[in-house]
């Protein structure tokens, strides 16, 4: 176990927006939240999922809705212990323990808040070992573990409890509802057993993306390529690096979605590249040819500090390098992919292995 303070908020911000693929919302936003709340109530405990009894609570949280209202409509700092309470209300008992439901940008650091507020500690792990836009997509739904009860909490204070069949129900009444809070809310919900957390969470995400993050930030002191320190600690590849010529971006049903196109530059130069996005980046292809999917992980660094670019940041002219890195296994077996692969999304792709579309060289 190990205590998360400022230093480790600031690492864990960045870190986890490189493996939020994109998504996750604005991990400014969640650093502030975060900061503020361990200066009021301090550090906050870390433990290993191996540290849970198995039969503790732990309720996960995170934001719901479209990264780029998230920037605009800020939360009242609220949401997130009254959706807790709520499910805690529900079950007839206090939670042990909070996580992360995905790794990435404002979702990892949400938990957090709760965490320091109350005084318990926060799981090293998630329900994705990265972010997806919906609901349904976790560990936790692939191993059939009934989502419910789960509550939705606006900046208004309008709240919500739904108890639905299963993980497909929950996406569309809450995605539904979210829409009419304006957008985005915060929930609290998934309530999961200790030893659920042992058996079906990614664990040591929280590490992963502290390391990531300390990785980037000493490089950026030290005037080293972010980019290459990075591929040496996450064994991901390097996709090209090139600028932004055209953004096309839509706020449609919750969700974030369009493509950034790319011209190469450097030894890329004279390529054009698209991206694909819905709140994560789903797709990258080099004039029309795949060269990474969905559920592997996609990330757009800037080329000189190494600072990762979420969807709803990415505009005209920026200079970056375009990465992809495996995903965790899960995601690879026949429900993973029927979850969260590319045909899911509505691409007419077959899934491939990042490394097995980059054998033999570059794109």
């Amino acid at each position: 176990m190990n205590r998360l303070d400022a230093q480790a908020i600031e690492e864990i911000a960045v870190g986890a927006a490189v493996l939020g693929s994109g998504g996750g919302g604005d991990p400014y936003l969640g650093k502030l939240m975060a900061l503020a709340a361990i200066e009021r109530y301090g550090p906050v405990l870390c433990i290993d999922p191996e540290e849970l009894q198995d039969d503790d609570m732990v309720i996960p949280l995170s934001m719901i809705g479209a990264p780029t209202v998230v920037v605009e409509k800020i939360p009242s700092g609220r949401e997130s212990g009254q959706a807790f309470a709520m499910v805690e209300k529900w079950c007839g008992q206090t939670a042990q323990a909070t996580m992360p439901i995905e790794i990435g940008g404002v979702n990892s650091l949400i938990p957090i808040v709760v965490a320091a507020e109350r005084g318990i500690p926060i799981v090293d792990a998630d329900g994705m070992g990265r972010a997806f836009p919906e609901m349904q997509m976790d560990t936790f739904h692939l191993a059939g573990i009934r989502p419910y009860p789960v509550s939705l909490v606006d900046e208004k204070g309008n709240r919500m409890l739904f108890e639905t069949e299963d993980g497909l129900w929950l996406e569309a009444l809450m995605r539904s509802a979210t829409v009419t809070m304006g957008g985005t809310a915060t929930t609290a919900g998934f309530p999961v057993t200790g030893a659920q957390v042992k058996t079906h969470a990614i664990p040591k995400t929280l590490t992963q993306a502290r390391q990531i993050g300390r990785v980037l930030l000493h490089a950026r002191r030290l005037s080293r390529d972010p980019v290459e320190q990075l591929l040496e600690v996450t064994g991901g590849w390097m996709l090209f690096r090139g600028k932004v010529v055209d953004v096309k971006r839509r706020t449609e049903g919750g969700f974030v979605k369009g493509t950034a196109r790319f011209a190469g530059t450097g030894e890329w130069q004279g390529r054009q590249w698209c991206l694909h996005f819905q709140n994560e980046f789903l797709v990258v292809e080099r004039e029309g040819i795949p060269v990474a999917t969905t559920p592997d992980l996609i990330a757009v660094l800037d080329t000189e500090t190494g600072m990762p670019f979420t969807t709803e940041r990415l505009r005209y002219g920026i200079r970056a390098a375009v990465i992809a890195m495996p995903c965790h296994p899960a995601w690879r077996t026949e429900k993973g992919l029927e979850t969260v692969g590319p045909r899911y999304f509505g691409y007419d792709l077959d899934y491939v292995p990042v490394e097995q579309r980059l054998e033999g060289g570059r794109p």
